[in-house]
């Protein structure tokens, strides 16, 4: 995936916001030179061997994982401050605790791979190379978001980046992403589709009659089960006899991944993208964990304990992703722990100063009401005293 942070000293703030993912802060002298880092954890496989625990990285790369995860952090602290001021309405889903998932995810694959997932969307936008004002704006349903204000929360989307969006069904998007792998392996395309849902969702029948289907026609259909341990507000062991999500495909093979290590969710893509382009589908289970609630009208305490939840963020536990890399970092040399937190300071800062921008974009105009509904040209036209009876003409 591309990396966080611009330079300060090439940029102006305003155009440094409008840019996605894209540089380091600071430099260093070996950028490039190649390390070999051991994963946290084994990876456990089902109907197929494991790839190696040795995961090749670069100071440049870890650098990179340690702002794009920082940024990621700030933006999802910085909506829950929106949403509780009013500025952000309707559903609002976080990410933070999982952010090791979405840059991992794209140290691996290109942009011509596509990913589709649930309504924890923010952070795998900006992964695909959104910017901060667009999902600000799109956040408070203002006309420069990446859905232009329609979409909110829940729908973000980036179709240039084959991003397939944010979907509020559960588990709907798993079918359309195995159509997106369809469609790759129809056209000849030589890319994957990701395509992620929660352990809420891992019980949904839609899931295993498109994994059915892709596993017949061999599509390259990867499917991602970020198993967070709590649907909704339901422990995993009460709602699955089976909590071991990646064996659910039978036969289809699948790997268990350590989600809170970036490098791990880096080489269990890259070993899934070759798999799924040579054999067909195989299902990655990313084991993570969510700070907030399910959404912000979860307060997240009422089925877990508070000691459980910051027994994972302690940098002492060493599972979370953004403490992890900075351990790395620090005992490789790589940068000080001064750098460490100007990039902090200065990810404050672009976060902030999107916010500004992104409440300056005006809402939509009242006549988008009824765009983006049917296909242009359809001939779909809204009529009566409160627009809402629709004629169309179809072929």
């Amino acid at each position: 995936m591309a990396a966080a942070l611009l330079r300060r000293a090439s940029t102006s703030p305003s155009a440094s916001l409008l840019r996605p993912l894209s540089g380091r802060l600071f430099s260093s002298s070996s950028d490039e030179s190649v390390l070999s880092i051991e994963t946290s954890v084994p990876f456990t496989g089902h109907k197929i061997e494991p790839p190696s625990r040795m995961v090749d990285t670069t100071p440049k790369e870890l650098l990179s994982f340690f702002s794009d995860m920082a940024l990621m952090r700030r933006m999802e602290i910085a909506a829950d401050s929106l949403y509780k001021a009013k500025l952000i309405r309707g559903f609002c889903h976080l990410y933070d605790g999982q952010e090791a998932v979405a840059v991992g995810m794209e140290a691996a694959i290109t942009k011509a791979d596509g990913i589709i997932t649930a309504y924890r969307d923010h952070c795998t936008f900006l992964g695909r190379g959104g910017n901060l004002v667009q999902a600000f704006s799109e956040l408070m349903g203002r006309q420069a978001g990446c859905s232009n204000g329609k979409g909110g929360s829940m729908h973000f989307y980036k179709k240039d980046a084959s991003f397939y969006g944010g979907h509020g069904i559960v588990g709907a998007q798993v079918p359309l992403g195995c159509g997106v792998a369809f469609a790759q392996k129809y056209n000849k395309e030589g890319a994957v589709t990701f395509a992620l849902y929660g352990d809420g969702a891992a019980n949904q029948g839609q899931l295993f009659e498109a994994l059915n289907i892709s596993a017949l026609w061999d599509l390259p259909a990867i499917l991602v089960c970020e198993n967070n341990h709590y649907g909704m507000g339901t422990a995993e062991w009460r709602a699955a006899k089976s909590p071991a999500y990646y064996k659910r495909g039978d036969y289809v093979p699948g790997l268990k991944v350590d989600g809170m290590d970036a490098l791990a969710v880096k080489q269990a893509c890259k070993f899934a993208k070759e798999y799924a382009l040579a054999n067909g589908p195989i299902i990655l289970e990313m084991d993570t964990y969510r700070y907030h609630g399910h959404s912000m009208s979860d307060p997240g305490s009422t089925y877990r304990t508070r000691d459980e939840i910051s027994g994972v963020r302690q940098v002492s536990q060493e599972r979370d992703p953004i403490e992890r890399v900075r351990k790395l970092i620090l005992a490789h040399d790589i940068a000080p722990a001064s750098e460490l937190k100007d990039i902090e300071k200065e990810v404050r800062k672009q976060v902030d100063d999107a916010i500004a921008q992104a409440k300056e974009s005006p809402m939509p105009d009242a006549s988008e009401l009824f765009t983006n509904v049917y296909v242009k040209g359809y001939g779909a036209e809204s009529f009566g005293a409160d627009r809402k009876e629709i004629r169309a003409t179809l072929p």
